[in-house]
């Protein structure tokens, strides 16, 4: 598939010429793959990519986590804030925050994971960090086995400011 690459915030004023319709952010989806769901570690955009991450930008609110290849057993998942990111840099840590998306939830079945579901983390819904990319992870869950992959769905939040 081709990249495409922008700087500018994709945003939504439905045809509105005036700029007078409040602009919505629009939607993305990342996909995610879980190599062994019973350890901690990061996770990876899919099988083929096992050195890569899966990293949201600055202001990113995950509204769901769908699972579409299952496991067994039980999953946490969340993210670590990273800072003085780039070429040439020592990245800094943040304070972890291992399960923020989704708490001890079945990766047995296909599921769609939504805000105010079970099994949800308390920051499925929240921007995850206002000011840092964060590094999507997965903490060990004594109750699972396998692998998992889906697809993490999140927009980035900007208060409905308007770029020009």
């Amino acid at each position: 598939m081709a990249r495409s690459t922008t700087v500018s915030v994709w945003r939504s004023q439905g045809g509105d010429q005036t700029r007078t319709a409040t602009p919505g952010s629009m939607g993305m989806y990342a996909t995610f793959y879980i190599a062994n769901v019973a350890a901690s570690g990061n996770v990876i955009p899919n099988a083929s990519l096992p050195n890569n991450q899966v990293i949201l930008p600055a202001n990113a609110v995950v509204t769901s986590v769908t699972v579409t290849s299952t496991g067994t057993g039980n999953i946490n998942m969340g993210f670590t804030p990273l800072s003085a990111i780039g070429p040439g840099q020592n990245t800094t840590l943040g304070t972890p925050v291992p399960t923020g998306l989704l708490a001890n939830a079945s990766s047995a079945t296909r599921t769609a994971f939504v805000v105010g579901g079970a099994n949800t983390g308390a920051s499925l819904g929240n921007v995850a960090n206002a000011t840092n990319i964060v590094v999507v992870t997965s903490a060990a869950n004594g109750t699972a086995s396998g692998s998992v992959s889906g697809y993490i769905h999140y927009f980035v939040s900007d208060n409905g400011t308007q770029q020009n």
